[in-house]
């Protein structure tokens, strides 16, 4: 059965006449604790259908532009089959004239995505939002491991990480300080915000790892660490960031469902719905 975004069937949802394309990615063969986000995706989607599509901040209704929802990348044997089956997928995407947006899955399935972007953007930002630094070059044998998410990107695209709270001390030698915006250090705060702005690009792709967030406003995630991002703050900086930079496509990762717990699913769903609204409408 074909899915439609939001549960609405616009002239604009097809694969041709869409602004949008929405890839998922239910891949979760390398997260060593909390397990569930290859169920993510199913739960974003029936979240959106029960969310209200108009959007007060820009006044607009944003799937008019359509998001079309492309078969889901199912390839799951190894982490290596997985970065290449998304890595080729992603470049074939990247000839159409789409914006592209994807849906985890654990976060290790931004890598082929990041490195596709990165070659077609030559002087790429990579703006991470995360709890922790994923800056292992490899992890439990393989390089395409979640805790590896940006250490390809940090070596190739400029990297700026946002809520970081939580790294092992070997991944220290891979950190720009400069860039890193720890959790600690910007809370209650809004100069920071700017600042990693200015150290941007022109050209950016964000990477969003649910666990960013706070556990109180979203605990369905694989690590849930404690002192996270709060909801107005972030969608703040998240506007800033797409008035003043060319987004040219993003990601959202490692949404764990707790059975009959809606409200982070519902959370996730905003979160793309924003995102799109701050892209398209602003």
């Amino acid at each position: 059965m074909t899915k439609v975004f939001a549960g609405i069937e616009t002239e604009k949802a097809n694969e041709k006449d869409a602004a949008v394309y929405l890839q998922s990615i239910p891949y979760d063969g390398t997260s060593t604790w909390g397990k569930g986000a290859d169920k993510g995706f199913e739960v974003f989607l029936d979240a959106l259908e029960n969310m209200e599509v108009y959007d007060i901040e820009t006044d607009s209704e944003v799937y008019h532009r359509g998001v079309h929802i492309l078969d889901s990348i199912t390839e799951k044997e190894s982490p290596e089959k997985v970065f290449e089956a998304v890595y080729q997928s992603t470049k074939k995407l990247l000839e159409k004239d789409k914006f592209l947006t994807f849906f985890g899955g654990e976060h290790s399935i931004s890598i082929g995505i990041i490195k596709a972007f990165y070659e077609k953007y030559k002087n790429l930002t990579v703006l991470q939002l995360d709890a922790h630094t994923d800056l292992r070059p490899e992890y439990h044998g393989s390089a395409y491991n979640h805790a590896c998410a940006v250490y390809d990107a940090s070596k190739n695209a400029n990297l700026i990480q946002v809520g970081i709270r939580s790294m092992d001390i070997s991944e220290k030698e891979h950190l720009n300080a400069e860039k890193c915006y720890f959790a600690e250090n910007i809370y209650g705060k809004t100069d920071w915000m700017q600042k990693s702005i200015d150290q941007m690009t022109d050209d950016v792709y964000i990477t969003i790892d649910f666990d960013a967030f706070d556990p109180s406003i979203m605990p369905s995630t694989g690590t849930p660490e404690p002192g996270g991002l709060l909801w107005n703050p972030t969608l703040q900086y998240l506007r800033k960031v797409i008035e003043q930079k060319n987004v040219v496509g993003f990601d959202l990762v490692e949404l764990a469902p707790i059975e009959n717990f809606k409200a982070p699913d519902f959370l996730a769903a905003k979160l793309y719905y924003k995102l799109l609204s701050y892209k398209f409408e602003l």
